[in-house]
């Protein structure tokens, strides 16, 4: 699981940073690409990595700002020339269906694959045997949404020395034993498969939020997860204007993972007022509330390793 920033800043596109798209990788585990937000030229910016569009099977909308939408129409048009034949759903706030049908309608353009726009409420919008994802509405004036994506547990790693002390080869029965079927050996005993399968192994918990004041359902979806990826649009001694304008700042964030219990913060969102160099000052900032801080930057990617501990 790794997650790949394709755009981290605010509002308009800057020389080093995009608006707002960040991508799941989900390969190890479904072979697939989620994507949250696609501001405009997202396309262009996963032209310069090895994200294949094709892998894209679900996309996340925060809200319906144009810095985190404009570029969805392109992306999907795009699709169906880049070998994309596989259902795409779309989630996001009410409008968004809107959107997408008089953009590909206006715009005479076919899809050569499936396409589904479900428009949300709180609650968990998507869950099958390995994820689900919870989406809660947050604070900023216009419907936004922050999504947390939880990996359900995994099945405990196979006790293969175990096995090879009993005389017992790799093979077919090494894979039934994983699968949790018992077996009968040759002479007649019986292997508990169960004894010869480790603890359950936690699954993984990713928090992204849409843009937002400092609020409650931020905590809520943010608890004890793995990675937490909160915009920080204003330095810290931007408070008031931060508050005026439905976003966060540096520390605000950091409150959020320290309070939250999580394990890694990585602020994004980041306003074009502040250039490069004072980056180091924003990521400073936020360290000093919560120290395993990181800053995003367009192409930054981060690895979310299992967790070493079993439950």
């Amino acid at each position: 699981m790794e997650v790949f920033f394709l755009g981290t800043g605010a509002g308009v596109p800057a020389k080093l940073r995009n608006v707002t798209a960040i991508a799941l990788k989900l390969l190890d585990e479904r072979g697939s690409v989620w994507l949250f937000d696609c501001g405009e030229a997202t396309q262009h910016q996963i032209l310069k990595t090895s994200i294949k569009p094709r892998r894209i099977e679900k996309i996340f909308i925060t809200h319906l700002h144009g810095d985190h939408l404009y570029g969805l129409p392109g992306l999907l048009a795009s699709r169906s020339f880049q070998g994309g034949e596989t259902e795409v759903t779309v989630y996001g706030p009410k409008g968004l269906k809107d959107y997408i049908e008089v953009s590909l309608s206006v715009s005479q353009t076919y899809l050569k694959y499936p396409l589904k726009v479900a428009e949300i409420e709180e609650g968990i919008i998507f869950e099958d045997d390995h994820f689900s994802v919870e989406a809660r509405e947050l604070d900023h004036g216009v419907r936004s949404y922050g999504y947390r994506i939880v990996e359900k547990d995994l099945p405990g790693a196979l006790l293969a020395d175990q096995l090879k002390e009993l005389g017992i080869k790799p093979g077919p029965i090494y894979k039934k034993i994983k699968n949790g079927e018992n077996i009968t050996l040759e002479n007649g005993e019986v292997l508990d498969a169960t004894q010869f399968i480790g603890p359950k192994q936690k699954g993984r918990v990713v928090t992204i939020l849409g843009d937002t004041r400092i609020c409650d359902a931020a905590f809520t979806l943010a608890r004890n997860a793995d990675l937490l990826i909160h915009e920080a649009t204003f330095s810290k001694e931007e408070e008031e204007l931060a508050y005026d304008y439905f976003h966060s700042t540096t520390v605000q964030a950091a409150e959020v993972a320290l309070q939250s219990g999580v394990k890694q913060l990585c602020i994004t969102h980041i306003s074009s007022r502040y250039d490069r160099h004072s980056w180091q000052m924003l990521v400073e900032e936020a360290q000093e509330v919560f120290p395993q801080a990181v800053i995003a930057e367009d192409f930054k990617e981060i690895l979310i390793s299992l967790p070493q501990t079993d439950i």
